[in-house]
């Protein structure tokens, strides 16, 4: 199979029952809607020949990438970029949400092609977010670095739109 590029459905619903809380917080505890912390999320990379996609309901290492210097479940994303929301009409607005900083696998070695990330919410029970493809890697002994699109209603890298 292959893996797909796409925002996680189970996600869109997840957001309207408020079980996601991406960006920075200065409150205390998720003691209410009103009152969340941050969640973790986190940045796993998956194999050429893994099915990751709009499907994909939860994080699980079938498929993940191993290697020299790789941790299963893969690294932590800086989360410190409030999601924003704007309205580009009377009828119509755009939700986004960027990770503020690049998505980085330090000194690693993965010698089996890889062209997937799975974002996925550690805090809330590994669900995901959603996948993101480019083309096929691999690495030995090196940096792999994903950097992020800017912070707008059109290059973010999660939108959710009205028409």
């Amino acid at each position: 199979m292959a893996n797909t590029q796409s925002m996680c459905t189970s996600f869109m619903g997840e957001l309207m029952l408020g079980q996601h809380q991406l960006g920075t917080s200065t409150l205390v505890s998720r003691t209410s809607l009103t009152a969340p912390t941050t969640d973790t999320v986190k940045a796993a990379l998956f194999l050429t020949s893994a099915t990751i996609n709009a499907a994909t309901t939860v994080y699980a290492a079938t498929g993940e990438v191993s290697g020299t210097g790789y941790t299963a479940g893969g690294v932590t994303v800086t989360n410190a970029t409030a999601p924003t929301s704007t309205n580009s009409s009377a009828t119509a607005g755009v939700a986004y949400w960027t990770p503020s900083a690049s998505i980085t696998y330090t000194t690693v070695t993965l010698t089996t092609a890889f062209d997937t990330v799975l974002l996925y919410n550690f805090t809330q029970s590994l669900k995901a977010i959603s996948v993101h493809t480019f083309g096929s890697q691999t690495i030995t002994a090196g940096t792999f670095t994903l950097t992020m699109p800017s912070n707008t209603t059109s290059t973010a890298l999660l939108r959710l739109a009205t028409t």
